[in-house]
């Protein structure tokens, strides 16, 4: 592997690609949301642990640890859309997929908060693209602030709904939630044309 050398430059701008890819300002509605089903509580520093892991799997071993499963990247975009586009649809509708589970409550500060709300196709796979224009070392940099900045807002999360207010959530969730579909969309059909090709 090639670390290179340390960029202040690069680091400002591959720390800031990722941040606008994970979006964690955007996705709070959404994190509101599963935080209700969770009783109350979102495991923050699981949930950025197990994102983070994720990040620096793909940026070590991106492309081999997809060819070991016999997976691309087009087919974790699909299955990662897919579930964005039902967290869309729960925001938008108030209907309810992801159902609470009192047993395993902590089961979903990993799916489907580190991913791939998160650590989702779209924050691995741009992580795998930066490789090809920065240094290992600015993107291992990159990806440790945008940990913090993670676990900041996932600890926030219960000032943050006091400070919008039930009203102000419910437009915000409603918002996000067309955003969210729009990105699943988006996501969903630049890859799957590519099948097979």
């Amino acid at each position: 592997m090639q670390w290179g050398e340390y960029n202040f430059k690069e680091l400002l701008s591959v720390t800031f690609t990722l941040f606008a890819v994970i979006d964690m300002i955007g996705s709070i509605p959404v994190l509101a949301s599963l935080r209700a089903k969770m009783d109350g509580h979102i495991k923050s520093t699981q949930a950025t642990l197990v994102s983070g892991a994720l990040m620096l799997l793909f940026l070590f071993v991106g492309n081999e640890f997809l060819n070991i499963l016999g997976l691309d990247v087009k087919s974790f975009a699909v299955a990662g859309s897919i579930v964005i586009f039902i967290l869309g649809l729960e925001m938008v509708l108030g209907i309810e997929f992801f159902k609470p589970d009192s047993n395993n409550a902590k089961s979903g500060s990993v799916v489907p908060i580190a991913f791939p709300l998160i650590a989702g196709s779209g924050t691995l796979t741009t992580i795998m693209s930066l490789k090809a224009n920065y240094a290992d070392i600015n993107i291992l940099l990159g990806i440790l602030i945008n940990c913090v900045i993670i676990y900041t807002v996932l600890k926030s999360l219960k000032w943050i709904e006091k400070f919008l207010g039930p009203n102000g959530m419910a437009v915000v969730r409603k918002f996000f939630g067309v955003i969210l579909l729009a990105i699943a969309v988006k996501i969903f059909g630049s890859n799957i044309v590519k099948f097979g090709r």
